[in-house]
């Protein structure tokens, strides 16, 4: 975008597809994000945020810095807007003696879009919390656009096959703010579509629904599981030592998979150091490790039949995933850039605290790994169908 672009923005003040504010809090520029993402009016085309700018079209003369920038980042990235927005940040103008920044907002392909559980839209030149009815709106128009497996209805289920005690007890009352629950006039059916769990066209959940929240997701999509298993030495073929299957509905599974990884696979042990002091070592960091799964449930393919395969080796631990790297993330830039296979899948696993950023856990993942004496995890990006990655043991466990 070149300054006389921008210029012509700070003066357009017809537009519904644009913001203007001086304010850099999350609590300002969240819901400005989310609104612009929801494309109420349906343009179909970018909207902007101007950071610098009066909303009478006059800039305000603030100096902008890295800080602040920062804070835009946060945005995309710290998990409060749902689904993630694609945001496209130009660099910093100076204009009649202030700084001004532009945010282009992409409409979202899967809305409805949420700030910390609400949905705003535009409504003209102004932002506002969306009614039911237009959130409904959203929600159907949803359909017309591309859609991730996970959003894909899996035909033949109906809502028999889903628990709605677990999704209204546990899911429910942290993905959606307090003030719209107690307005909630919705049938379980439009509370499970504004989610994207069901499909209002073909009257059954989608994919994601019977991922998270099925009473057999393995009978809809037959590779829905993590297979464990322990060998006595450093290859497959020695002895199997234990074994575990991990099926079931995500919602659950995933915190006995946690438990499983803090008090079965996790240990502790103290060493003596150079000065004969005890000191308290683990064979793997807890954090990391449970990151470096989550990751494997997140990205993989659930169109394959195969499931996630966690092998723990005497002296290291691989994760196998169906699904190798997707959209924009390449072998050249990964982990600097990552894509979301499974949007709703993603979304969810935020709402449940088990991703805190997004983009973030595999970078601090092997910074945690090094720290702990592992070394650095290798991915094998070549495996086309696949993704694997291996973490050597803590190298003064052995």
């Amino acid at each position: 975008m070149t300054q006389d672009e921008v210029k012509a923005l700070i003066t357009d003040l017809e537009s519904d597809r644009i913001e203007r504010t001086i304010s850099f809090r999350e609590d300002k520029l969240g819901p400005a994000v989310c609104a612009l993402s929801n494309d109420f009016p349906n343009h179909r085309k970018s909207g902007y945020i101007l950071l610098g700018v009066d909303d009478d079209g006059i800039v305000k003369g603030i100096k902008i810095t890295d800080n602040d920038l920062q804070k835009i980042g946060n945005i995309k990235s710290n998990g409060n807007v749902l689904p993630q927005p694609s945001l496209v940040v130009s660099p910093v103008y100076t204009i009649d003696g202030g700084d001004v920044v532009v945010i282009e907002v992409r409409p979202s392909l899967y809305p409805p879009v949420r700030f910390d559980g609400r949905c705003w839209i535009r409504v003209g030149p102004r932002k506002a919390k969306a009614s039911l009815e237009e959130e409904r709106i959203l929600t159907e128009r949803r359909v017309s656009y591309a859609k991730t497996y996970d959003l894909v209805p899996a035909l033949g289920s109906s809502l028999e096959d889903i628990s709605i005690d677990i999704f209204k007890i546990y899911y429910l009352p942290s993905a959606i703010d307090k003030e719209t629950l107690s307005e909630n006039g919705r049938s379980i059916e439009q509370q499970l579509a504004s989610l994207r769990f069901f499909d209002t066209k073909e009257q059954c959940p989608t994919h994601a629904g019977i991922l998270i929240f099925g009473l057999n997701p393995e009978f809809f999509l037959p590779g829905a599981y993590i297979q464990y298993i322990k060998f006595v030495g450093q290859e497959m073929t020695t002895d199997v030592e234990y074994e575990k299957k991990f099926s079931g509905a995500l919602i659950t599974e995933i915190k006995q998979l946690d438990d499983f990884i803090k008090g079965n696979i996790v240990k502790e042990r103290p060493i003596r150091n150079e000065s004969f002091q005890e000191q308290n070592i683990k064979n793997y960091p807890y954090w990391a490790l449970r990151e470096l799964i989550m990751n494997a449930i997140m990205h993989r393919s659930y169109e394959s039949n195969a499931p996630i395969y966690i092998y723990e080796f005497s002296d290291r631990i691989e994760i196998i995933n169906p699904g190798g790297l997707f959209g924009e993330a390449t072998p050249q830039n990964f982990p600097n850039a990552s894509d979301y296979r499974n949007v709703v899948l993603a979304e969810a696993l935020k709402v449940l605290g088990y991703v805190n950023r997004f983009n973030y856990g595999v970078k601090r993942a092997k910074e945690e790994l090094i720290q702990n004496g592992n070394g650095e995890p290798n991915f094998d990006l070549s495996l086309t169908t696949k993704f694997k990655v291996s973490i050597p043991i803590n190298n003064r466990w052995q």
